[in-house]
């Protein structure tokens, strides 16, 4: 991201990471399988042949239970027959008309789906049993001004297994940081179009990956579902909080909206022109095959599509269930780059085994609990930072031709006398030298020689005296591009980077080789 930042020095005024909208989830673990309501039954003496009565009378306790709360407080408690009314929007309006800066804002209801049970008849063993199904049941949402979170919601499913969702906004968050920290702000929606101190407010945000989300959580549970745990009787079950959704943005504040307009169409036709798959993937943290190739172990979908916005064109890139996207908010003042995770499990989190909480640690599968939140904020900062690092080159508004220029030009070596030749930017070698090195995989870690050979060289060989003279042209190549300062030596080790002119100079012209011949002469004109 320094690269980007770089490229648009004196344009923007501040940067902001951290996370925009989170979704959380409580589930009776023990209950989330047909065994574990068997054991309930079984402790509360209740029969098969009983259950749905004694289902219905636990929905009517919670119900009452959770709508208390409002009825003391003579709070709005509506029923939404419509899955169109968004129901954030409903509750901001009530807030506004109520003036309701702080507490309960109002009670939702709506009939949604959900996965829970129905006793039926197993033939082979002549037996009733629990058969976990989707289906359909009231749910209560709760909204709230939270003293912390700011305006968000909490779920309540009134039908076993009683599970509860909480939806927060890390913005809202941040609102209520800035507002007690007495720090100056403009915002639009959620999203922060200036602060008086970014710094300040970075720090805020940073502070929300400190907080003990299972305590926080579990408030808000008592407040929703207040009737937990009695409701159980003899039974005991704690809720365990996992994420099931996180969004985390990096928001790029320029000056003023021409500024970014100046930028955002070039960066959006770069984007969908030139990242392929093997590019998406390495965004998202998936590495390529040693030939810049999609993994043949990877069996999702990798997808990416232009899409419109009330403010206009954002572009995303999936990969399974998880994305990366970029659009301009806050009416073309604020660039977003944002990583959306739905299937933690696609990254890896360095911890020890379930299995074993004492062993060792080693490179496991990242879980959906909140216990993986911090590595779920690294993952998604280094996939934000990534992508912007992929678009840095395109802030360069100089033409083509003052950018490549001196390219062609014989150059001498650095500490020598020997002269080197000029790049033929129209020759298939040399842009694919250039499209090599400026691979995104290489962006933070550097590349060597052999990551180079790998790439220009299709097949792998055994032959030594054939890997001894692809090395030696390879040695050849790097020097020929550190003589044109595309690439720098990383002091004390075998590894080269990219410079932040050559990365200009390779965006620039893999650019105008993807172009159509006709979108380059109508902007020329």
């Amino acid at each position: 991201m320094k690269s980007f930042l770089h490229n648009l020095s004196g344009q923007v005024v501040g940067v902001l990471s951290g996370f925009d909208r989170l979704m959380f989830r409580g589930h009776l673990r023990t209950l989330m399988n047909p065994h574990g309501l068997n054991v309930y039954c079984w402790t509360n003496n209740v029969r098969f042949t009983d259950f749905k009565a004694h289902a219905q009378e636990c929905t009517e306790q919670l119900l009452a239970a959770a709508l208390a709360a409002a009825k003391r407080l003579d709070r709005p408690i509506e029923y939404l027959p419509s899955a169109a009314v968004r129901k954030e929007d409903r509750a901001r309006a009530v807030a506004h008309r109520d003036g309701i800066t702080a507490g309960l804002v109002g009670v939702f209801t709506a009939l949604e789906p959900c996965w829970s049970y129905r006793v039926c008849g197993n033939r082979g063993t002549k037996r009733l049993e629990f058969r976990r199904e989707p289906r359909r049941c009231l749910h209560v949402y709760h909204y709230y001004q939270h003293p912390v979170f700011g305006l968000m919601y909490a779920r309540v499913q009134t039908w076993f297994p009683f599970s509860v969702q909480v939806g927060v906004n890390g913005r809202e968050w941040l609102a209520r940081s800035l507002d007690a920290a007495r720090v100056p702000y403009r915002r639009r929606d959620n999203t922060f179009c200036w602060v008086k101190d970014f710094a300040k407010a970075q720090t805020l945000l940073d502070g929300q990956l400190r907080v003990n989300w299972s305590r926080l959580l579990d408030e808000v549970r008592g407040w929703v579902h207040p009737a937990h745990p009695q409701l159980l009787g003899k039974y005991r079950a704690d809720y365990y909080w996992s994420l099931a959704q996180s969004e985390w943005a990096t928001d790029v504040v320029f000056a003023d909206r021409g500024a970014l307009a100046a930028h955002y169409e070039p960066w959006l036709r770069f984007a969908m022109t030139s990242f392929t798959s093997p590019d998406v993937l390495r965004f998202l943290g998936k590495k390529p095959t040693a030939d810049g190739r999609v993994n043949g172990h990877f069996a999702g979908e990798v997808a990416s599509d232009l899409g419109h916005r009330v403010d206009g064109l954002r572009i995303k890139h999936r990969v399974g269930n998880n994305s990366v996207k970029m659009y301009d908010k806050a009416g073309g003042v604020v660039l977003r780059v944002e990583t959306t995770i739905n299937d933690p499990s696609a990254f890896k989190v360095y911890r020890p085994k379930a299995s074993d909480p004492a062993g060792g640690r080693a490179w496991q599968p990242m879980r959906t609990g909140v216990a993986d939140l911090h590595r779920r904020a690294e993952v998604s900062q280094a996939s934000n930072e990534r992508y912007l690092e992929g678009v840095a080159a395109t802030a360069h508004a100089e033409p083509l031709a003052v950018v490549t220029g001196k390219l062609s030009q014989r150059v001498k070596e650095p500490g020598s006398s020997r002269r080197v030749r000029g790049l033929n930017l129209l020759s298939a070698a040399d842009a694919e030298l250039l499209a090599v090195v400026g691979r995104p995989e290489f962006v933070v870690s550097g590349l060597r020689n052999r990551d180079v050979a790998g790439h220009l060289y299709a097949r792998a060989t055994a032959d030594a005296a054939e890997r001894r003279r692809r090395a030696a042209r390879v040695t050849r190549l790097l020097r020929l591009l550190r003589a044109h300062g595309v690439l720098h030596k990383v002091a004390k080790s075998h590894r080269y980077r990219v410079s932040e002119s050559g990365r200009v100079v390779i965006t620039a012209v893999l650019a105008a080789r993807n172009a159509a011949t006709e979108k380059l002469v109508a902007l020329a004109a």
